[in-house]
């Protein structure tokens, strides 16, 4: 990613301190390796049979990709302890002979496929991987993640996939890497007959076999990056309303449990709200052609794209408390908004690289603040995200290291929530704010991003300079102290901070209960208000920042 010099700066100190722990295999996993860059994924044809009794997976993946640039060697990643047994070229009948098997050879988490000749051009070519094993099971997922093999409240199989961060590649072969995308898939699963599969899209068949197995046959018509692609496993039923929506009419399809159908039906009522608050803000649902889904799942959730999964247990708040500690985030289920504003930052636009993970976490942590003010006012949404601030560590950076599948501080929740909060009130101006927002979502639809495309686009729709504003909440850990005296009715004011050249704007009272900006920069300065009575003087608490009267002179001599 290309950032602007100081950037480049921090990012590469804070590399040098902490790069020892990263390994090959993480360098394989994530950065775009000369056997990943020459050809782009079409599409993934998904069959996997799965067998509870021993916990394994069985099947093949058809990738269909074009051809960037000649090369006859490709990366294709299957985890620990799953097993590639074979790869055929450009087979759609799957009748397979000696002469059309790949040779290749196994680094880590990574196989290297070895075609007999360089491939050509601008050609669209095919590869099937085969495949099985036993996948990891999940420790705790959805944080630590693999498959989850789990039992209902009746001692039934409950089967579920969750794997962001590890990679979709724990439990069927791809192109493990955010940054290549299929234009669509088609997720074919085969189960005990007993048994649902619900996957990402929508569900074209439902096929009987003779071994008393059934196959559910998925198709995703949008583009879906590899983390959201999901299984989920158990003994569902299906009950659907419908959406109209900015895209038309929108299928609403929720897959739960069979004993918790008559409950669901009513906790899932929240949905058409909050389909209508997230389309004002961010813009049409991007999955019209996948509908939306909500899938009751054995862990607590995830966004999987078109199927989000849920497992809150029909409760307010996340998983009964409130993150806010203000009895904001008791009114609405956390599971279900959170996870939900993902399909528009995370699904709809996703990052390259997930060091950028801010960019799905921090939109959708805001995403949270702007439900609690459509249904309660914009005072409960600030109440709301002004809460959640004590979560906040700034324990580290929350851009992770590139290239290497690390994520950055878990601030990326709540602090970049509220540094897009701060984004907001700088613009002064909600339609704006709204606009940038939607403009996102349509400018980048479908699309793979780095963090600094966001970062530059919000300059460049908002006209204002924000890129200290990044550095300091993405890239650093501390928080700019605004220093300020009152001399008469005379303003003085500058940043400390530990970004050169610091220049945020901030909202300070001119008069009770009267704030106007201030724009200090790193130097003392002063701006050209009036005051009732320098006793009145506050700063917006909405700004996420440090404050520090300065009494004499002598302190304002102090090195910033």
């Amino acid at each position: 990613m290309a950032l602007h010099a100081g950037a480049q700066q921090q990012q590469s100190h804070f590399k040098e301190t902490i790069q020892t722990k990263f390994s090959h295999a993480d360098t394989l996993r994530g950065s775009i390796t000369p056997q990943r860059a020459w050809w782009d994924v079409v599409g993934y044809d998904l069959y996997v049979t799965v067998t509870p009794q021993d916990s394994s997976f069985k099947g093949y993946n058809t990738i269909t990709y074009k051809v960037l640039q000649q090369d006859s060697v490709m990366q294709i990643d299957l985890q620990y302890p799953m097993i590639m047994d074979s790869v055929v070229v450009d087979i759609d009948s799957l009748k397979i002979t000696k002469q059309t098997k790949l040779a290749f050879d196994r680094d880590s988490n990574a196989y290297f496929i070895k075609f007999p000749n360089a491939q050509k051009k601008g050609t669209q070519r095919k590869v099937t991987v085969f495949y099985h094993g036993q996948p990891r099971k999940a420790i705790n997922a959805p944080w630590d993640g693999g498959v989850v093999w789990a039992r209902d409240s009746l001692g039934r199989p409950w089967i579920a996939t969750a794997c962001q961060g590890l990679g979709a590649s724990v439990w069927w072969p791809n192109k493990d890497h955010q940054s290549d995308e299929p234009e669509y898939m088609n997720i074919n699963v085969t189960v005990p007959k007993e048994l649902t599969d619900v996957s990402n899209g929508r569900l074209k068949l439902r096929i009987p076999n003779a071994d008393s197995t059934v196959t559910y046959v998925w198709a995703v018509n949008s583009p879906i990056n590899n983390y959201d692609v999901a299984l989920n496993i158990g003994y569902y039923k299906e009950f659907k309303d419908v959406y109209n929506g900015e895209g038309g009419k929108l299928d609403l399809d929720y897959w739960v449990l069979d004993y918790n159908l008559e409950k669901a039906k009513k906790h899932f009522e929240v949905v058409p709200k909050m389909m209508q608050c997230f389309e004002y803000w961010f813009g049409k649902y991007p999955f019209y052609k996948d509908s939306y889904k909500l899938v009751d799942a054995p862990h607590l959730g995830m966004e999987h794209q078109s199927a989000v999964a849920y497992g809150n247990g029909y409760q307010m708040g996340y998983k009964g408390r409130d993150l806010s500690g203000t009895g904001q985030g008791l009114k609405w289920d956390f599971i279900i908004v959170h996870e939900s504003g993902h399909e528009w930052f995370g699904n709809n636009i996703t990052t390259n690289d997930i060091a950028d993970m801010w960019v799905h976490e921090s939109f959708t942590n805001y995403s949270e603040t702007l439900f609690t003010e459509c249904e309660y006012g914009r005072e409960a949404g600030t109440e709301y995200l002004m809460g959640c601030r004590k979560n906040i560590k700034n324990d580290r950076p929350i851009i992770g290291i590139y290239n290497v599948n690390n994520e950055g501080s878990g601030d990326m929740y709540y602090k970049g929530g509220t540094m897009i909060h701060m984004i907001r009130l700088i613009i002064d101006n909600d339609e704006e704010f709204r606009q940038l927002l939607r403009g996102m979502n349509t400018d980048f639809a479908h699309k793979t991003v780095n963090g600094s495309d966001i970062e530059r686009y919000i300059c460049a729709k908002t006209g204002k300079d924000l890129r200290k504003t990044f550095d300091q909440y993405l890239r650093d850990t501390t928080l700019p102290e605004l220093q300020y005296r009152i001399v008469g009715q005379v303003l003085y004011h500058r940043w400390k901070s530990s970004i050169p050249n610091f220049d945020m704007p901030v909202k300070v009272t001119v008069g009770e209960n009267n704030y106007q900006f201030i724009h200090p920069g790193t130097r003392w300065a002063t701006d050209n208000l009036s005051y009732i009575d320098p006793k009145l003087f506050k700063v917006d608490k909405q700004f996420y920042i440090k404050v520090r009267e300065m009494k004499t002179v002598k302190e304002m001599k102090e090195p910033n």
